[in-house]
C-alpha cells in the first residue's frame, strides 16, 4: 500500500512539474487582461526582483553555459513578465494614480519616493541613465558577443567533432563518451544559437521602457487633469512619480537579466565559475598588486588630492602583495628530501641482467607530469584505454608498456621502443596544445611549427588560449598526452604482428579454448606447430587484417593443415575464409569494390615466374619489378586523388608475391586475390597496372 501511495506521489509531482510552464505563462498573458490589485501587484513586483537576482547568481556561479541550457527560456519567461507588470501596473497607475503615491501599490510608491528623492525631475534624469547603461551598453554589448559566439561555435564545430573522431579511434574514449561528447557539443551549438535570437528580447525590452514611462506621464496628465480635474502641476508630480517608480521597478530586474546574459556568453574557460576566474587572475600576480599600490599611494599625497581613500586602497594592495609574495616562496621550497638508507655492498648476480622490454615508453623530466597521477596525469589512463581498444578492434591483448624517466632524453622529449628498439620519438610540451592541419584549415596560428610525429601532417604548438580559435579555422586541436597516446597507437597497430609473440599467442589461445577448447586442441600441437599457427596470424597482422575471428581461423587450419604446412598456402586459404570481413574493411557501405586490375602480360609473365622459381625466390628481373613499383605508384596517387581507395586485384599465386613487395613502398595498397571476394560484392576496374610493361 505504501509503494503504490508513493508510486501516486511520483506521478502527482510528474505531472505537476509538466503543468508548471504552462500555468505560468497563461498567467503572465491573463495580468495583461485583468486588471490587478495593488497588493497583489506589489508581490508580484517583488517575485519578479527575486527571480532575477535568482538568475544572476546562477549566471555568476555556473562553470560553462550547459549547465543553465534553460537560460534563452529564461529570458523569455522573464521578459514577458516585466511587460505583463507593466501592463498590469500602467492600467493601475492611469485608474487610480488621482488617489496619491501609494495608488499603485507600496513598491512602485517606495521606489518613485524614496529612490528618487519624491523629486520626479531626479527620478526621470535617474530612469533615462538606467535605460542608457542597459540598452547601449549591456544589452547591445550582450546581443553582440551572444551572435559571434553562436557563428564561432558553428565554425568551430567540425575541428571539435574531428577531435572526437579522433579520440575515438585511438581508443582514448569510449562510444558512450563520444556519444555524450557529440551530444553535448551539438547543445553548446543550440545554446548559443537561441542566445543570439533570446538576446533581441532583451534590447527591444529596453526600449519598450522608455516608451511605456513616456506613454504612461502623458496618459496621466490626460487622465488627471481632463477626467479627475487635478492641477496641472499635482497631476504631472503625481503621475511622473508613480511612471518613474513602475520603470525603475521593471528596469532594475531588467539590468541583472541582461547583465546575465552578458556573463553567460561572454564566459571564457569551462574550469571556474566567474568568481573564481575573477579572484584568481585578477588579484594573484604580486608584481602587480605592489606596482598598483605604488601608483595609488602617489596619487594620494599629492596636495589637493584625498588622502585618506587613496593611503587606503594603497595599503590594502601593498599588504596584498606582500601575502601573495609570501604563499609563493612557500610554494617554491621544496620538501626535504627523506635520507636514503645504508645498502650493503652485494654480489652480481643474474639478477642484474634485465630483460628488454618488449613496449617501452622513455619520457624527459618535464614530460612526468603527463603519467604522475599526483599531477593530474592521464596518460597512464589514455595507455590502457589504447590497449583495450586494440584488444577489442584487432584480437589479441598486447603487452604492457612500461613507462620510465630518462635524463638522457631532452626535457620535452619521448621515445616509444619496441624489443629496445627506437620505433618512434617526439616532443611535447605540457600545458600547450597541437594544432594540426587536416588539410583544409582557413587560416594561420602563432605558435612553434612543427610536424605531427603520428602521421607527419603540418601543425603548430599554440598556447592553450588559442584553442577555440584554432578549431574555428578547422584545426585538429589535441594536449601533449594526446599527442604522445596517438602516436603510441600508431605504432601499435602499425608493429602488430611483431607484437604478437609465442606468449601473448599462447595466452590467447588459452582465452579461446574456455569457449572453443575442441578447435584449439586439434590444431595444436597434433595438427599444426604453434610456430606456424604464429607465422599465419602474423601475415594477416602484416596487411591490417584482424584476428578476432579465431573460430573461422584455427577452423580453416585445421582443414587444411593436414595437406600443406607452408605458412603463405594456410594465409592464402586463411584469407579466402576471412573474405567478407576483408571486404567489409575495405568497402564497408558499398556493394562494390573499385579495384585496380592487372594488365594479361603482365600477369603471364609473373605467373610464369613463380612457377619457375617454385620453392624458391620467384626469378623476376629487376628492372621490371621497378618498373612496376614505379607505375603502381602512380596508379595509386591518383586512385587517392579520386577518392577512392586503392586495391590490386591479382590471381591468389600473385597475390602473396606482390604483397611483400608492393607493400614496403605503397603501404596503403591492399592486395586482394579473385578468391578473396565474396559473392556479396562486385567488381568494377578502375584502373588496369601494367599496360605500358
Amino acid at each position: 500500500m505504501n509503494s503504490l501511495f508513493q508510486l501516486i506521489s511520483l506521478r502527482n509531482a510528474a505531472n505537476l512539474k509538466n503543468l508548471a510552464g504552462p500555468i505560468l505563462v497563461v498567467m503572465i498573458l491573463a495580468m495583461m487582461v485583468l486588471p490587478l490589485p495593488p497588493f497583489l501587484l506589489d508581490i508580484l513586483f517583488t517575485f519578479n526582483i527575486s527571480l532575477s537576482v535568482i538568475v544572476l547568481m546562477l549566471s555568476i556561479n555556473t562553470t560553462k553555459p550547459l549547465e543553465f541550457s534553460s537560460f534563452p527560456a529564461v529570458i523569455l519567461i522573464t521578459t514577458l513578465l516585466r511587460l505583463s507588470l507593466n501592463v498590469a501596473s500602467a492600467r493601475v497607475v492611469l485608474l487610480r494614480g488621482h488617489e496619491g503615491e501609494d495608488a499603485a501599490g507600496k513598491v512602485i510608491g517606495s521606489f518613485g519616493h524614496f529612490l528618487v528623492g519624491g523629486n520626479y525631475t531626479i527620478g526621470i534624469v535617474v530612469f533615462i541613465i538606467l535605460v542608457i547603461i542597459n540598452f547601449y551598453v549591456i544589452t547591445h554589448g550582450a546581443h553582440r558577443i551572444a551572435q559571434v559566439g553562436a557563428r564561432f561555435t558553428l565554425d568551430a564545430m567540425p575541428g571539435k567533432q574531428m577531435a572526437i573522431d579522433a579520440d575515438l579511434n585511438s581508443g582514448l574514449i569510449g562510444e558512450d563518451e563520444a556519444k555524450r561528447r557529440r551530444a553535448e557539443l551539438s547543445q553548446e551549438a543550440d545554446f548559443f544559437g537561441a542566445m543570439d535570437g533570446a538576446a533581441a528580447f532583451v534590447v527591444r525590452d529596453a526600449m519598450a521602457g522608455v516608451m511605456v514611462m513616456l506613454i504612461n506621464i502623458i496618459g496621466g496628465l490626460i487622465v488627471g487633469v481632463l477626467q479627475h480635474g487635478l492641477d496641472i502641476g499635482v497631476a504631472a508630480k503625481t503621475y511622473t512619480l508613480l511612471t518613474i517608480g513602475d520603470g525603475l521597478v521593471a528596469q532594475i530586474p531588467s539590468l541583472m537579466i541582461s547583465t546575465a546574459a552578458g556573463l553567460m556568453v561572454a564566459r571564457v574557460g569551462a574550469d571556474e565559475n566567474v568568481s573564481q576566474q575573477f579572484l584568481t587572475q585578477l588579484f594573484t600576480n604580486p608584481q602587480i598588486l605592489l606596482l598598483v599600490a605604488i601608483i595609488i599611494g602617489g596619487l594620494g599625497i599629492v596636495p589637493g588630492m584625498p588622502h585618506f581613500p587613496f593611503i587606503l586602497i594603497a595599503g590594502s594592495m601593498a599588504l596584498l602583495s606582500y601575502f601573495r609574495n609570501r604563499i609563493a616562496a612557500a610554494a617554491k621550497i621544496p620538501a626535504p628530501a627523506p635520507e636514503a638508507p645504508v645498502q650493503e655492498t652485494q654480489e652480481v648476480s643474474w639478477d642484474d641482467v634485465a630483460a628488454v622490454d618488449v613496449l617501452s615508453l622513455d619520457v624527459g623530466y618535464r614530460l612526468i607530469s603527463l603519467v604522475d597521477k599526483a599531477q593530474d596525469g592521464d596518460l597512464l589512463k589514455r595507455i590502457k584505454g589504447i590497449r583495450k581498444k586494440f584488444a577489442q578492434d584487432i584480437g589479441f591483448l598486447p603487452p604492457s608498456v612500461h613507462i620510465r624517466d630518462n635524463l638522457e632524453l631532452k626535457p620535452n622529449g619521448y621515445r616509444i621502443s619496441l624489443n629496445g628498439v627506437e620505433v618512434g620519438s617526439g616532443d611535447v610540451y605540457p600545458g600547450m596544445h597541437l594544432a594540426i592541419n587536416p588539410g583544409r584549415v582557413t587560416g594561420t596560428l602563432p605558435g612553434a611549427v612543427t610536424k605531427d610525429p603520428a602521421f607527419g601532417l603540418p601543425a603548430v604548438w599554440i598556447e592553450s588560449a588559442l584553442r577555440e580559435q584554432a578549431q574555428i579555422h578547422g584545426y585538429t586541436v589535441v594536449d601533449a598526452s594526446t599527442v604522445v597516446a596517438t602516436h603510441l597507437n600508431h605504432l601499435i597497430h602499425k608493429h602488430a604482428s611483431e607484437l604478437l609473440g609465442r606468449e601473448e599467442l599462447q595466452k590467447l589461445l588459452d582465452h579461446i579454448s574456455r569457449d572453443i577448447p575442441k578447435l584449439v586442441e586439434d590444431l595444436t600441437p597434433k595438427l599444426v606447430p604453434l610456430s606456424v599457427v604464429q607465422k599465419v596470424l602474423q601475415n594477416l597482422l602484416d596487411e591490417d587484417i584482424p584476428i578476432r575471428d579465431m573460430r573461422s581461423i584455427l577452423e580453416t587450419m585445421i582443414d587444411q593443415g593436414a595437406r600443406t604446412q607452408d605458412v603463405d598456402e594456410l594465409t592464402m586459404y586463411v584469407r579466402a575464409r576471412l573474405s567478407r570481413s576483408i571486404a567489409q574493411q575495405i568497402a564497408p557501405k558499398a556493394n562494390e569494390i573499385q579495384v585496380i586490375a592487372i594488365d594479361p602480360k603482365l600477369e603471364k609473365i609473373l605467373l610464369q615466374a613463380v612457377q619457375t622459381g617454385a620453392g624458391t625466390e620467384p626469378a623476376i628481373e629487376p628492372g621490371l619489378m621497378d618498373s612496376l613499383i614505379r607505375e603502381a605508384g602512380s596508379v595509386v596517387e591518383n586512385q587517392e586523388r579520386m577518392g577512392i581507395s586503392p586495391v590490386l586485384l591479382v590471381p591468389s599465386q600473385l597475390r602473396m608475391l606482390l604483397s611483400k613487395f608492393l607493400r614496403r613502398t605503397i603501404p596503403q595498397l591492399k592486395v586482394l586475390s579473385h578468391t578473396e571476394v565474396p559473392d556479396t560484392k562486385s567488381i568494377k576496374v578502375t584502373a588496369v597496372l601494367g599496360g605500358r610493361a
